[in-house]
């Protein structure tokens, strides 16, 4: 089987060798050897189930595609899913209780608030979802404790720091208390009993700051700042540290870089830069593996996605999607 290049073009898939899949970090499923391709490595079913991953959307003035799709680990390859009900650009992606969310985003025309919600037994958005208190693009999306945060995002007039929690069960929204900063396309992510935002546009230029919520008593602080001011940026929680990768500086250069936070230390430390400048990419950990898709490196969208070693501090080429998706995101359903 061939491998898709960014280009398009298809190359021999590469001699295999042994490799060890991570454990979950909730460590219900062992480590097993399986035989991967050095390029481009499959990332197998595992006893007791898989993850699903999603590419959603991706719509400019240039490209309204607006495509879904779903990797398929077993066949080593990516398939079209269902599209969204409404072309969303700058549109936020999350999961909860094993069904996909996109939230607010923009038509070229005004932001949204409407929010759709993905059915992968079925392969169907619906749009019954309560939408958000007001419209917004650029909003960033974390899951805690069964419920959905909608952080931030822009108005269509300035960077806000609302932030409001969904619950699935009840189909409702509840505002929180709001950010220290406004932000809009900020990261987040969820490591221990905290919720971490960083980076992000204040309005006015990328930022490098960090703010964390203590959903015990509500309240927000400030805390170690990352190396680089970063907006649409990825991230993720992967072996006990935050990633955050890539994104576009304060002076609007698409990032290679990366780097990572000890949560006891509170504090950034360095991580090989990425093969590709990506801004707007999305990082997802999948069956262990922390992946690194699409985004622009400033001249093209690209398909391309980066597989990184945490033992040797390095990424590697896995693959590519079938299609661009030029601000699209990644959700993992579990």
């Amino acid at each position: 089987m061939g491998v898709d290049t960014d280009q398009g073009a298809s190359v021999k898939e590469p001699e295999t060798r042994d490799m060890v899949l991570q454990d979950r970090e909730d460590g219900s499923t062992p480590r097993r050897r399986v035989s991967m391709p050095d390029a481009a490595c499959k990332v197998l079913a595992k006893d007791g189930g898989m993850d699903m991953m999603f590419m959603v959307g991706g719509w400019t003035k240039d490209d309204h595609s607006c495509l879904v799709e779903q990797f398929c680990p077993e066949f080593n390859e990516w398939k079209s899913a269902a599209r969204l009900l409404k072309q969303r650009g700058q549109v936020a992606v999350g999961a909860v209780d094993g069904e996909m969310y996109a939230l607010g985003g923009e038509d070229g025309v005004q932001c949204c608030s409407s929010v759709e919600r993905y059915d992968p037994d079925t392969d169907s958005w619906s749009a019954d979802v309560a939408p958000l208190s007001s419209p917004r693009s650029g909003v960033c999306v974390a899951t805690m404790d069964g419920y959905l945060y909608a952080i931030g995002g822009h108005d269509g007039i300035a960077a806000i720091n609302t932030v409001e929690r969904y619950d699935p069960k009840m189909n409702a929204w509840t505002k929180l208390a709001p950010m220290l900063t406004r932000r809009a396309r900020a990261a987040a992510a969820v490591l221990g009993d905290h919720l971490y935002v960083m980076g992000g546009n204040d309005g006015v230029r990328a930022v490098n700051s960090v703010e964390k919520y203590n959903p015990e008593d509500g309240s927000w602080s400030m805390c170690g700042h990352m190396s680089t001011p970063r907006e649409n940026a990825g991230c993720a929680v992967y072996l006990g540290h935050v990633y955050v990768a890539g994104g576009r500086d304060d002076l609007g250069l698409s990032l290679c870089s990366a780097e990572r936070l000890d949560p006891d230390a509170v504090r950034w430390m360095p991580v090989k830069c990425m093969r590709s400048k990506r801004d707007h990419v999305s990082l997802v950990v999948f069956n262990g593996t922390l992946l690194a898709a699409g985004g622009t490196d400033g001249v093209s969208d690209l398909k391309t996605i980066e597989l990184y070693n945490s033992e040797s501090n390095t990424w590697r080429h896995f693959g590519s999607m079938k299609s661009k998706h030029p601000g699209g995101r990644v959700a993992v359903l579990r």
